[in-house]
C-alpha cells in the first residue's frame, strides 16, 4: 500500500470524497445519529498503520480503532489463523460444546498477565461486557456491593459501565438512573493540580480522601472493589504515580477490598509493558482486557485470581457469544505477533518518537499546556492560555479536521474534548511516524502561524 514515491499519504479529494458522501447518505438515512464518526470517510482497505478510503484516499491511522490495533490492521497471521478456523467451526457456544482456541487462551492469559498466584479467565465481547462481569464476580467472591471508580474514568456505554464512567457528556446525560452502588473518588491529574501543590502532596491528599470516604460516605464493609484505568484513556491519557497506584491496592488490602484494573484501552503493548498495570509494580485481583486483544474481532476477557474467579456458580457468568472461535484465534495470534515482532519493546521507541515531536512543537506554540504518556500511549493538552489552563476544544477540533484532509486520522479525548491522542498500530515505520508529524506541524503553521 505504499506509494512508489516512498510517500504513504496521497489524497485525492477533499474528505469526504464523492463515494464517502453516497455512503454518508445511507448512513444518515439508515444509522442513528448517536452512533459517532471521527472521520467522514469509509474505508475499502487497511493494513498496517494505513487506510485507503473508498475514494482511494491513502491515510495514516494514528488512531488505531481507539487502540483497538497495536497488531496493525490485517495482521498477516491473523488474517490466515481466521480464514482457517472458517474452515473447521464458526461458533459452537463454548457453553454448550466447548472448543480448544478457548481454553488455549485463557492458558496463555494465566501465564501473562501479572502475579504467579493460580488465576482463571472467561471471554465475553466488549469491554464494557467484561467491566460489568468483573464487577459481578467481585461483588459474589466478598459478599458486597459498593464499587469504587474514579473521575474522568471510562468504563463503557452499558448500564454499570456508564454509572461507573465519569463524563457526563456524551456518556450519561438523559440516559439515567443509574446503577445504585457505585462510587466516584478524585483521581491525580498534576498538570491541573492545585497551585503550588506537588505531585506527592496530591497523591497523599487524593490517597487521605480515599480513607475518609470510608468514615464519611460508604463503610469499607460495603465496598467490595475499586476498579481503576492504569492511564486514563477517554479522560485525558493521565498517568497516575506509581506512589498512587500502590497506595489504593494498599487501601484496598487493608480492607479486603478487590483491586481491578480495567486494561481495555492500555493492554497489549500499549504502553511500553504488555499489560499498563505493570508500570507501577502491582497485582490487581481481576483485569478485564478488550480491544487490541484480536486485532478488530470483538472478544474481551477477565482474568483473576482462581479463588475470585470461581465465587459465581455454573451459569452466573457467561454469554451466547463470549469467547467465539474467531475471536480466540485471532488473540492467539497476536499475542504470538507482538512477542515475535518485539512490538511491546517498538512501543517504547514509538512512544519516544511522538513525545520528541510533540515537546519540540509545545516549545513552538504554547497552546499545547501538556504533553504526557506511557509507552506508544501519548498525548497533547491544548489549551488558550499557559497560565490559566482554560480548554481549548475548538481549536483541538480544527486541528483533528485538517489532519485528515491531510491524510493523518487522529482522535480527541479528555473531560473537556482538549486532548489529542496518539494510538498508532505499534508497526508503524519510523517513516510513517516523520510523515505524519510532517503533516502536523504543517497544520499548525497554518492555524497558528
Amino acid at each position: 500500500m505504499q506509494s512508489t514515491d516512498k510517500t504513504t499519504i496521497a489524497m485525492h479529494t477533499s474528505i469526504p470524497g464523492t463515494h464517502s458522501q453516497e455512503l454518508l447518505a445511507l448512513r444518515q438515512k439508515h444509522v442513528p445519529r448517536g452512533v459517532s464518526n471521527s472521520v467522514p470517510v469509509f474505508v475499502e482497505k487497511a493494513e498496517g498503520a494505513v487506510v485507503v478510503d473508498v475514494d482511494g484516499n491513502r491515510m495514516i491511522d494514528l488512531a488505531g480503532a481507539i487502540g483497538t490495533l497495536n497488531a496493525g490492521h490485517c495482521p498477516p497471521r491473523v488474517v490466515a489463523a481466521l480464514k482457517a478456523q472458517l474452515d473447521q467451526y464458526i461458533h459452537p457456544g463454548f457453553n454448550v460444546l466447548m472448543y480448544e482456541p478457548y481454553v488455549r487462551l485463557a492458558e496463555t492469559l494465566n501465564a501473562l498477565t501479572p502475579g504467579d498466584h493460580e488465576k482463571r479467565t472467561f471471554f465475553l465481547n466488549s469491554g464494557a461486557e467484561a467491566v460489568e462481569n468483573a464487577v459481578k464476580i467481585a461483588r459474589k467472591f466478598t459478599g458486597r456491593r459498593g464499587v469504587l471508580s474514579f473521575r474522568g474514568g471510562f468504563h463503557g456505554r452499558t448500564l454499570l459501565a456508564m454509572s461507573l464512567t465519569s463524563k457526563v457528556k456524551p456518556y450519561k446525560f438523559g440516559f439515567g438512573p443509574f446503577a445504585a452502588d457505585v462510587y466516584r473518588l478524585p483521581y491525580p491529574n498534576y498538570y491541573r493540580a492545585p497551585l503550588n501543590m506537588t505531585p506527592d502532596q496530591l497523591d497523599d491528599a487524593l490517597l487521605s480522601r480515599m480513607e475518609e470516604f470510608f468514615i464519611s460516605d460508604v463503610p469499607k464493609e460495603e465496598i467490595a472493589a475499586v476498579i481503576m484505568e492504569p492511564v486514563q484513556g477517554e479522560g485525558g491519557f493521565i498517568v497516575p504515580s506509581r506512589r498512587f497506584v500502590q497506595g489504593v491496592r494498599d487501601i484496598c488490602r487493608k480492607n479486603d477490598i478487590l483491586f481491578i484494573a480495567d486494561e481495555v484501552q492500555t493492554g497489549f503493548g500499549r504502553t511500553g509493558r504488555l499489560f499498563a498495570v505493570e508500570h507501577f509494580g502491582v497485582v490487581p485481583d481481576l483485569m478485564t482486557m478488550s480491544k487490541s486483544i484480536a486485532a478488530g474481532l470483538p472478544i474481551s476477557a477477565v482474568t483473576g485470581r482462581a479463588d475470585v474467579m470461581d465465587a459465581p456458580e455454573p451459569g452466573e457468568i457467561g454469554g451466547t457469544y463470549g469467547g467465539s472461535p474467531l475471536g480466540c484465534v485471532a488473540a492467539l495470534e497476536v499475542i504470538r505477533t507482538l512477542q515475535e515482532e518485539h512490538l511491546v519493546e517498538r512501543a517504547n521507541v514509538i512512544g519516544d518518537i511522538i513525545r520528541t515531536n510533540l515537546e519540540q512543537l509545545q516549545r513552538q506554540y504554547p497552546v499545547i499546556g501538556d504533553v504526557r504518556g506511557l509507552g506508544a500511549m501519548m498525548a497533547m493538552e491544548l489549551v488558550k492560555d499557559p497560565v490559566t489552563k482554560e480548554p481549548h476544544p475548538e481549536l483541538t477540533k480544527r486541528i483533528l479536521a485538517e489532519c485528515y484532509q491531510r491524510g493523518v486520522v487522529l482522535l480527541n479525548a479528555g473531560m473537556y474534548g482538549n486532548v489529542i491522542r496518539f494510538l498508532s498500530p505499534l508497526v508503524i515505520t519510523d517513516a510513517q511516524l516523520e510523515e505524519a508529524f510532517a503533516v502536523l506541524r504543517g497544520v499548525f503553521a497554518d492555524l497558528l502561524g
